[in-house]
């Protein structure tokens, strides 16, 4: 067995370069930014009034102005600004060459065409040209647009830009004991869940996901899904992953030419797992365990994903406070289910009672997974611990 940190490793290795195309920016929230985005506009693009008052010179305050212009945004003034004047200016109004402030309105009593300003602000209230960004400003590939990047990027007059391809993935449940949610169950057999799971993570990650037929116990029944899978960047398959007689995944993927990664991971749960690549289709295999597989997802499929579209891979680990003790670790990482409460300097952390790796029931109920490191000692309440959270 392998560490969870080589398996890792090895994972993102199956991670082929990323590959671009344009989109429009209505289009492009959510997508990985592959390429620089460099700006063709300075914003603001002149010196705009960020209130409501009266432009005006500040060599000037203290004495009665004359009101000669009104600027309102998208309708500059092109007078002169002379001494003693001003001009009635709006928020976003450009604020012409000459004066150096905007009085608020509130500041001011005006008489027909003549102003005074009655108590002078601090503030010059001028958003001065290229203060936001300018011309030829960048923002550079590898994060996931957001929103407010969206308007930075249109306020950058640019129009479309170059994303990562969201990439392929074929995620394959295999086992004759499954039938689809809806269906009648005979006697012996189970609702399929973990492929609507693991599609669910992966596409959550950026991924375009297909959820392939159940495949059955056979081997030709395999080798059909798998040729299904033709196209896809990465092949998910769920269950079959272990030794057993009815565990054909790894044999039939490597009668195709799988050039296998690793098999067995130090870690619960999920010590069954398969990665490799079959030609250019990287390949994962889980375990069939429901809560294995989804941990398993989120612990080395989500990265790949994130990799294979130029993103930073490393899941951030938190910290929080033990609620209760604990005995010692075995020789395998363990991830624990729990939840987390507020608590005073960091959160508490409750693993729960019963971690069996079939217990769906826990899993919904869990917002982190509690990592012990192999041989992790004994813990007391309040220790501080490492944790990750869960489908945020």
């Amino acid at each position: 067995m392998i560490s969870v940190e080589e398996a890792l490793a090895r994972v993102l290795s199956l991670a082929g370069a990323p590959r671009g195309e344009v989109l429009a920016l209505d289009q492009a929230a959510g997508r990985v930014l592959l390429e620089p985005a460099i700006s063709r506009m300075t914003q603001p693009p002149f010196d705009s009034a960020a209130m409501d008052g009266y432009a005006l010179r500040h060599a000037d305050l203290g004495q009665r102005l004359r009101v000669i212009g009104e600027a309102a945004a998208g309708h500059p003034w092109t007078g002169k600004a002379e001494p003693g004047t001003a001009i009635r200016i709006f928020t976003g109004g450009a604020v012409p060459p000459g004066y150096d402030r905007v009085e608020m309105q509130e500041n001011t009593q005006r008489d027909g065409e003549w102003l005074t300003v009655t108590a002078p602000s601090q503030d010059s209230y001028i958003r001065n040209r290229g203060c936001d960004f300018s011309e030829g400003d960048r923002i550079e590939p590898g994060r996931c647009l957001s929103p407010a990047d969206i308007a930075l990027l249109a306020a950058m007059n640019l129009p479309q830009v170059t994303v990562a391809k969201r990439p392929k993935v074929a995620v394959l449940a295999g086992g004759d004991e499954l039938v689809r949610p809806g269906e009648a169950p005979s006697e012996g057999q189970i609702i399929s869940s973990n492929d609507l799971a693991v599609a669910a993570i992966a596409r959550a990650a950026g991924a375009e996901a297909e959820i392939l037929p159940i495949a059955r116990d056979s081997q030709d029944s395999l080798r059909e899904s798998f040729a299904r899978a033709q196209g896809a960047d990465l092949l998910v398959t769920i269950g079959g992953a272990s030794v057993g007689d009815h565990d054909l995944v790894g044999k039939v993927a490597e009668s195709m030419g799988m050039e296998r990664a690793f098999y067995k991971i130090a870690m619960r749960p999920g010590k069954p797992l398969m990665a490799g690549r079959i030609g250019e289709c990287a390949m994962l295999g889980l375990p069939g365990n429901p809560v294995s597989a989804i941990v398993c997802a989120t612990i080395f499929m989500q990265p790949l994903i994130h990799a294979m579209q130029g993103l930073p891979t490393g899941k951030r680990r938190f910290h929080a406070r033990l609620a209760n003790a604990l005995p010692p670790e075995g020789r395998r990482q363990h991830y624990l289910r729990a939840r987390l409460t507020e608590g005073g300097d960091l959160p508490v952390i409750s693993p729960f009672d019963r971690q069996d790796s079939s217990l769906l029931s826990v899993l919904s109920q869990a917002d982190a997974l509690l990592i012990r490191p192999p041989h992790d000692p004994a813990r007391q309440a309040g220790e501080i611990m490492d944790y990750l959270p869960l489908f945020p």
